[in-house]
């Protein structure tokens, strides 16, 4: 037996007036349309204001990065493996990398949806631009792109012209993991940054032989014709040579590596068995000079550049770990007055659904003293008054903007909270975050269903499933679904937009 319960919900609006009343109770809403809760049927928002959206073809969607090329705004989009209709060519395509101008907020258009290489590969989660002229020796009058080529590989592109994308060469292959097997295979891609100033890519992939399946692969790309493997690098216990039990978040391995200064934040494990380790860019980079083979991955050179590490509980992982430094805490006086912060969202699962798990948070965590990192402050969504646990699909972080914004840093942190939206919080004292605002997207007949079976009854429900969340000069923040919803484009308003300064 199946019964769908957004599907009342979503023909509220073309029911006679006779059973209007009815259906709008069965939807948690007065007769006036006002969301009191329980259905994300309509958009919700509280100093957030929708301004464009697009379907992006009905495909998942995971990263959106907005390079602006001297005005004009492009927004790059990586998709979860799957298909969907091209309306552009007519054709089938397994999802990849849809690229959109934005330059009007409230009218993205698609320029290009461009497959992944290959036969083998789907999805192509992550992207990262740079402009060659911020590289140490590209040409100039070129902007680059690598991106993630299924579970396979990463690519790099010639975007120049974002509306004609031209591939430029395969960087690197996956290798094999020798042990451990996650949900998509012996070998896997995820989140990379690209660090334009210095060149250095941060992959995280499967180098061979190692025991997981995500560790931090290093590659020179200042001059993208000619990539450089530097090292591969993880927690002791991964590399090839090991012997014994696996560290905790080895299941799921590094999520990201964040590169800031000369630090490196890295997240393993992102929603479970999670650490934290700070590590040094120079010593990481240069390697240990105690070594015959500085970059080999032994104990001793994987120890080198560690400047700290924290263990997570069981339940909660580092799934991003973003600096906020110099940070001046009101009220707090002389010493403690400016502290150094990094922001760490532990992702919630497949098992947030019903909330039928811990919940996940986002910690603040003083890093002032860098080698002995220490939460002091979390921030949580609760399932009330906003039914969020019954809505369907996972409740709870995923992740916050990863772009750096004068007005939003160390000021307002946005961070997506899959079926509770895109939320906004007031992080100017990082011992009390506040929320001041948020936006849930209204689902569409592209949003997926989420079924769960109980006393062998199977209920479905459509759920937004807000994935990531970035921003871009202008202060528009750009959201996608992972669930098929597409994008949606919000800018803050009210006293969220009076802490960011825009005007």
């Amino acid at each position: 037996m199946r019964t769908s319960f957004n599907s009342l919900c979503r023909l509220r609006r073309h029911l006679p007036a006779a059973v209007l009343a009815a259906a709008l109770a069965a939807c948690g809403a007065n007769p006036d349309g006002e969301t009191t809760g329980g259905t994300a049927d309509t958009p919700e928002a509280l100093n957030m204001r929708l301004v464009g959206m697009h379907e992006l073809q009905g495909r998942s969607a995971y990263q959106p990065v907005v390079h602006n090329y001297s005005g004009r705004y492009i927004l790059f989009v990586g998709h979860h493996a799957g298909e969907a209709d091209n309306s552009q060519t007519g054709v089938t395509e397994r999802n990849g990398m849809s690229i959109l101008d934005v330059t009007d907020p409230a009218a993205p258009e698609l320029l290009a949806h461009v497959p992944p290489s290959g036969l083998e590969a789907n999805g192509t989660q992550h992207v990262q631009i740079c402009a060659g002229a911020d590289l140490p020796n590209a040409d100039p009058d070129m902007t680059y792109l690598v991106r993630t080529n299924g579970q396979l590989s990463y690519e790099l592109w010639d975007v120049t012209d974002p509306a004609a994308p031209a591939f430029l060469s395969t960087i690197a292959e996956t290798g094999e993991s020798s042990r451990r097997e996650s949900s998509r295979g012996t070998r896997e891609t995820h989140k990379l940054q690209w660090e334009c100033e210095s060149g250095i890519g941060y992959f995280n992939g499967t180098p061979e032989g190692w025991r997981v399946t995500r560790v931090l692969q290093a590659f020179d790309l200042g001059n993208p014709a000619e990539p450089r493997h530097i090292r591969d690098f993880g927690l002791v216990g991964w590399e090839p040579t090991a012997q014994g039990p696996m560290p905790a978040s080895s299941i799921s391995g590094l999520h990201q590596a964040f590169a800031h200064g000369n630090r490196l934040y890295l997240g393993y494990g992102s929603g479970n068995d999670g650490t934290l380790q700070i590590v040094d860019l120079d010593r990481f980079l240069e390697g240990n000079p105690n070594s015959e083979d500085p970059m080999l991955p032994t104990r001793d050179n994987l120890l080198y550049p560690q400047i700290a590490r924290l263990d997570m509980p069981s339940y909660w992982g580092v799934h991003t770990a973003k600096p906020m430094l110099g940070v001046e805490v009101p009220g707090h006086v002389d010493d403690g007055a400016v502290r150094d912060f990094l922001i760490a969202a532990s992702e919630s699962g497949p098992a947030s659904e019903l909330c039928r798990d811990v919940f996940d948070v986002v910690f603040m965590v003083d890093i002032t003293e860098e080698d002995k990192p220490y939460p002091v402050s979390s921030y949580e969504v609760p399932p009330e008054p906003g039914g969020f646990c019954e809505r369907g699909g996972r409740f709870g972080p995923h992740s916050m903007e990863d772009a750096f914004h004068p007005g939003f840093d160390g000021k307002l942190m946005v961070v997506s909270y899959f079926n509770a939206g895109v939320r906004a919080v007031d992080i100017r004292n990082p011992f009390e975050p506040v929320e001041v605002g948020w936006f849930v997207p209204e689902i569409t007949d592209n949003t997926a269903e989420f079924c769960v079976t109980e006393a062998g009854v199977e209920t479905c429900r459509q759920a937004i499933q807000t994935n990531n969340v970035n921003v871009d000069d202008r202060g528009y923040i750009y959201a996608v679904d992972r669930a098929n919803t597409g994008l949606h484009i919000v800018e803050l308003t009210g006293a969220a937009r009076e802490i960011v300064g825009l005007d």
